[in-house]
């Protein structure tokens, strides 16, 4: 019986193997900046063309996914990951490598808004929160891969671009062992619409956790896209090291998510939740106001261990209390990603007029929300 749920599990946690490459828009941003002499205002359209996606098509999603099965879903934008690869190598240009990350961004929504609901179905139901960590924690070793697979194929080939390549591939792959896999879907009687989810955010309880959801996204993204700026810009460090506090920050999420996936099935997730909220501020702080790039390495691994589980917790915390719209509220929050679409942005403006480390109050700013968020769920 474990062995026939664990066939069921593995490739929809592959699924979030492939998620994770919607990271490397971070270390390519900076490679764009400087093969095409980009603004900061520019450069930072690219991760808004990926995470603008979340905002328009995760209800949409969300309604299909309900009424059509989530696995259908998932397989689409799993093959549509794959497809968004293939755009730099027809020619690269600035255009093409935007309509690349726009077909990631596509891709990146159908996964991420499927395959939370799909997990539930293939776990058992005192496990979920667990599992979405442990679901974390591979996304994260996918980021962190990410930048370093791009530093192996910038020496061995002098170009970025072949991490699309391994991406492309491995998408594929995944694809089709999910199409073998035969999963028993728990499907909602009540049949969803636009309007329906969209009614949803009337509750206050559930409007508060889709804008945190927004603000932990757009904390995890603007750190993503913004190490590199911080770090070059403040201590004059060359970009293939600055690339470096990328793969740090990942790092610190992919352990953080480890161990997030053995200890919430242990422990109050709610406290965890207050915990990861006041060290996220604290690191974020000191970042700001590190002396050296040695700190501030540091620092910004310790942001990424504070804040690794923030998501997971948020998530889990506001199904358990509405299960029986899973799908709905997964749309939800997973259109409430597009944070990583607003938050880069307003940092380039605030870099561009009052420096690096301003831009870092933006994140500070999120990280208190969502210690607020704190006091909402438990008063509910």
């Amino acid at each position: 019986m474990e062995a026939r749920k664990m066939y069921k599990i593995v490739p929809v946690m592959l699924c979030y193997f492939v998620m994770g490459f919607v990271d490397i828009v971070g270390v390519s941003t900076g490679y764009a900046q400087r093969d095409f002499n980009l603004s900061p205002e520019l450069a930072q359209l690219i991760p808004s063309m990926v995470f603008v996606w979340f905002f328009i098509l995760s209800i949409p999603v969300g309604v299909l996914q309900n009424n059509y099965g989530k696995r259908k879903l998932l397989l689409l934008g799993v093959f549509i990951t794959a497809l968004g690869m293939c755009a730099p190598f027809i020619l690269y240009s600035y255009g093409s490598l935007l309509l690349c990350f726009v077909l990631l961004g596509i891709g990146n929504t159908i996964i991420q808004v499927s395959v939370n609901p799909l997990l539930q179905d293939v776990v058992s139901k005192g496990r979920f929160s667990s599992y979405m960590s442990l679901s974390q924690f591979i996304k994260a070793i996918s980021s962190l891969l990410g930048p370093v697979l791009v530093t192996f194929f910038v020496g061995w080939f002098s170009d970025w671009k072949y991490i699309l390549v391994f991406y492309g591939i491995t998408s594929i792959i995944c694809g089709v062992w999910l199409m073998m896999t035969p999963i028993a879907e728990v499907r909602s009687e009540t049949k969803a619409s636009f309007m329906t989810t969209l009614r949803l955010l009337k509750n206050k309880f559930i409007a508060s956790m889709v804008l945190a959801i927004f603000l932990i996204v757009g904390l995890d993204v603007g750190m993503n896209t913004n190490i590199q700026n911080l770090l070059i810009q403040k201590f004059d460090i060359s970009l293939e090291k600055a690339s470096l506090g990328i793969s740090i920050y990942f790092f610190a999420l992919m352990i953080s998510r480890f161990f997030g996936a053995i200890l919430l099935s242990k422990v109050d997730n709610l406290k965890f939740l207050l915990w990861s909220s006041v060290l996220t501020i604290g690191a974020i702080v000191l970042t700001i106001f590190s002396p050296s790039s040695f700190l501030a390495y540091i620092f910004i691994f310790l942001v990424g261990l504070s804040s690794g589980n923030l998501f997971p917790l948020i998530f889990s915390l506001t199904i358990a209390k509405f299960p029986e719209r899973s799908s709905e509220i997964s749309g939800l929050m997973i259109m409430a990603v597009v944070g990583g679409a607003i938050i880069p942005p307003i940092m380039g403006v605030v870099n561009n007029y009052f420096g690096v480390s301003l831009s870092f109050v933006v994140l500070l700013a999120c990280a208190v929300y969502v210690l607020g968020s704190y006091f909402i769920i438990k008063s509910n």
